[in-house]
């Protein structure tokens, strides 16, 4: 769940950054389709997605650990 998590928050920071200098990917140029609002919405939520994933994956491997 962390590598999942940390992934998500990689790519959407990455595609956060990348917007700023108008270099956006291929697989991303759909989201803009919706507008400029709801593309910055997607792109937040996966890095908060990721962020809650590598939040619970952390707790479930102190879970774990104490087992």
């Amino acid at each position: 769940m962390r590598k999942t998590g940390s992934t998500l928050v990689f790519f959407g920071i990455l595609a956060i950054v990348l917007n700023f200098v108008n270099m956006v990917p291929r697989v991303l140029m759909w989201i803009y389709s919706w507008g400029e609002t709801t593309a910055w919405g997607i792109k937040i939520g996966i890095v908060v997605l990721g962020a809650i994933l590598w939040l619970i994956g952390g707790k479930e491997q102190e879970e774990e650990a104490l087992e």
